[in-house]
């Protein structure tokens, strides 16, 4: 799966929509914008990251997210 795909479906997950993602992770909306369409790479590192604070903050309302 490539990151684009990986960043939309942990959003997904939370059941939030762009806008609040960006709100909640303090990202700009245009960043997330870009690495969901895969105009922009977001690093690896940073996706483990969100993957574990969605995962600490207790935010996953989806089931279906790979957790590593």
């Amino acid at each position: 799966m490539e990151t684009k795909d990986e960043i939309r479906k942990l959003r997904e997950s939370t059941g939030m929509n762009r806008k609040e993602f960006c709100e909640y992770f303090e990202i700009p909306y245009r960043t997330v914008t870009e690495w969901e369409r895969g105009t922009r790479k977001m690093p690896d590192y940073v996706l483990r990251l969100l993957a574990y604070k969605v995962k600490m903050d207790n935010l996953i309302v989806k089931e279906g997210v790979n957790e590593e």
